[in-house]
């Protein structure tokens, strides 16, 4: 069993280091590939690249867990919306149609994603026994965000916009959670053996909503992962001290902290659940003894406790994989 499993199965107090977007933007090997496979999507679909980008980082820093090279945004994809990534910019959905959505069935939703759970197979094939490989989905709301074009050019929500669409809301969160769990299903048969909840635009909901957009939704996919027996991971991004009320709702498995929350406020509140990450990505950006300093913070803070080794979010697309290699080994060998 991987430490990863050992840490979120039998809260067992042991290393597990591995990195949100770990796989990509910034390792050369990484960029070489992109830059023979200019069409993001169609990269994903790919997927022996895709199981090779997913082995890049392990083959590199040895770290515990692969996560599987893909994208939230393939669920959209696979349900009817065209998805653009454009340079500078992000992504970029077709016209949301609430029609076309309701002719969604499985069927046709795993057709589309099946280069996504080959990618799976070859890549636990290629993996060692004693690393995990995760598995992600986007939570509704993150992905309601970008399916109906809700973020403007300075990410942010219009929710005038959103309360006066003329859309059965509740019908699409309910729709989107039936799939998202078809698509956990189809990654744990494929290979995978955790998932991670990625609900990166939590943090934006006002709070008389957040229990209606972010606690609810999640809560149902966790349940079905725990049906499964499956471990899972949520990551609510930017909720701030309604990371509690998360956790008390929802009842992950394991909660990972963004940047913006305190280890100390964390370990003191963020009871009978595991924890992961934390650290500021633009951490790596400076010298090797400030991030030593900032990552023995985080070791020291969950010592005595059950804790993943991870970032507050994904690894930055300039972050130099040398200071990477350097914190994971720092990790490794501390012994304070």
């Amino acid at each position: 069993m991987s430490n990863l499993k050992e840490i979120l199965i039998n809260k067992k107090i042991c290393k597990s280091v591995w990195f949100m977007r770990q796989a990509g933007r910034y390792l050369p090997e990484f960029k070489k590939i992109r830059s023979q496979n200019k069409d993001f999507i169609e990269l994903c679909l790919n997927s022996k690249l895709c199981s090779e980008l997913t082995l890049q980082p392990i083959k590199r820093f040895d770290v515990d867990s692969a996560i599987i090279f893909s994208d939230i945004l393939m669920v959209p994809y696979a349900l009817g919306q065209e998805v653009k990534f454009i340079k500078n910019y992000g992504p970029e959905l077709s016209k949301f149609d609430f029609k076309n959505f309701k002719e969604n069935d499985e069927k046709k939703f795993t057709k589309k994603l099946k280069n996504i759970y080959e990618a799976i197979k070859i890549t636990r094939e290629n993996l060692h026994k004693d690393k995990s490989l995760i598995s992600f989905i986007g939570a509704p709301w993150t992905l309601l965000i970008y399916m109906l074009n809700l973020k403007n050019d300075k990410n942010e929500i219009n929710f005038n916009e959103l309360n006066n669409k003329n859309l059965e809301i509740d019908q699409i969160i309910n729709d989107l959670n039936k799939y998202l769990c078809i698509h956990i299903k189809k990654q744990i048969e494929a290979g995978a053996d955790v998932v991670q909840i990625f609900d990166s635009w939590a943090g934006i909901i006002p709070e008389k909503d957040i229990n209606y957009y972010c606690f609810l939704p999640n809560l149902e996919i966790v349940k079905f992962c725990k049906n499964l027996g499956i471990p899972n991971i949520c990551f609510p991004k930017g909720i701030g001290e309604r990371y509690k009320d998360f956790k008390e709702i929802v009842k992950p498995d394991c909660i990972s902290l963004d940047s913006e929350v305190d280890p100390v406020w964390a370990r003191n509140n963020l009871k009978n659940v595991i924890i992961q990450g934390g650290l500021d990505p633009k951490v790596l950006f400076r010298s090797d003894d400030e991030i030593f300093k900032a990552a023995t913070k985080y070791i020291q803070t969950f010592k005595d406790t059950p804790y993943i080794f991870n970032l507050g979010h994904g690894l930055l697309p300039e972050t130099d994989p040398d200071k990477v290699d350097k914190l994971i080994k720092f990790y490794r060998n501390f012994n304070g």
